[in-house]
């Protein structure tokens, strides 16, 4: 589920921790980026678990209309098409989702008011009251509302966010990243997914011995350590009005972080880690850190193909 520049944004979180804390162990700071690697499928187990949480508490708000003294004839025929959600109730019946969701021991029992807040605030919505009362009902449509929530709640509604703010301090920097996640996972979802389906992992595995994703932000995070002296000192010469103490510490991580991908990975091409870290650079630096970062790149690259530094395996990967 997670895309190589989420990996890199993950491997800039935690070498920023590392440098900024003045960690020497660097089997120390590896640990705590899997760990923050981990703790995302964490969260993104507990967004699956919430909004199944939602029909649940739809579906029990319903029978207490149903037990009211007076009831009216809209409570004894409720309209059922949120709580008979066809897509979460594939996930709900999932074994993988469900032993995911026991492993992390969710439970929402204590946070009914939360819930209940949430639920109130989508059935203000017009998209909701549409979903609820146009004659069109099926898989599709069912799928559009759990996108909408995801899209527009998951970000609008900030009672949530604070609440898994206070869960873990992981969960801080990465709620908006699992929600991409979950975008993902649902925009592709279809009729196929059943209770045996396996959820998406986390990281792609290349075989049953090997996760290519994992020896990557390993070795990414690893050789950027390693490396930082001799960058430093390579970045440094490249910007002659400026002393390396002047540039922005994310700036700096930034660039250590590329030239140990353009020269450690044989296989990644050249534009595409240039590609990569200018953009990164427009979520964590400014417009002109980010031209700088270019600039900066650009000079070494052509410095790096002369004297052989960058060395590519693939056919044409050292001109793109």
């Amino acid at each position: 589920m997670l895309s190589r520049r989420h990996l890199r944004v993950k491997v800039l979180q935690a070498l920023y921790a590392y440098f900024q804390s003045g960690e020497k162990k660097i089997d120390q700071g590896e640990k705590q980026l899997i760990l923050s690697i981990n703790k995302l499928y964490e969260l993104f187990i507990y967004q699956l678990s919430f909004l199944i949480e939602l029909t649940r508490f739809a579906e029990n708000r319903i029978e207490d209309n149903k037990r009211k003294y007076l009831p009216t004839a809209d409570d004894l025929n409720p309209n059922m098409r949120f709580v008979e959600n066809r897509v979460l109730a594939t996930i709900q019946q999932n074994k993988d989702f469900r032993k995911q969701e026991q492993l992390y021991k969710i439970n929402w029992a204590d946070e009914q008011e939360m819930i209940r807040l949430f639920y109130n605030r989508l059935r203000e919505t017009d998209v909701y009251n549409l979903y609820m009362n146009v004659p069109e009902e099926g898989f599709e449509e069912d799928k559009k509302i759990v996108l909408f929530i995801i899209t527009e709640l998951f970000t609008e509604v900030e009672l949530l966010e604070s609440f898994y703010e206070e869960k873990s301090m992981y969960f801080v920097d990465d709620y908006h990243l699992v929600t991409h996640m979950l975008l993902n996972f649902f925009r592709f979802f279809d009729t196929q997914f059943n209770e045996n389906s396996q959820l998406p992992p986390l990281l792609k595995t290349a075989n049953d011995e090997v996760n290519e994703d994992l020896m990557f932000v390993k070795e990414l995070f690893r050789n950027t350590i390693l490396n930082s002296s001799e960058w430093d000192e390579i970045i440094a010469g490249s910007t002659s009005n400026w002393e390396l103490e002047r540039i922005a510490v994310m700036d700096v991580l930034i660039l250590r972080m590329a030239l140990t991908e353009l020269t450690e990975f044989d296989s990644i091409p050249i534009k595409v880690s240039l590609n990569e870290y200018i953009e990164i650079s427009k979520y964590f630096s400014t417009l002109k850190s980010r031209v700088f970062i270019n600039g900066i790149l650009d000079r070494l690259i052509t410095e790096f193909k002369q004297n052989g530094r960058i060395k590519k395996t693939g056919r044409g990967l050292l001109d793109n």
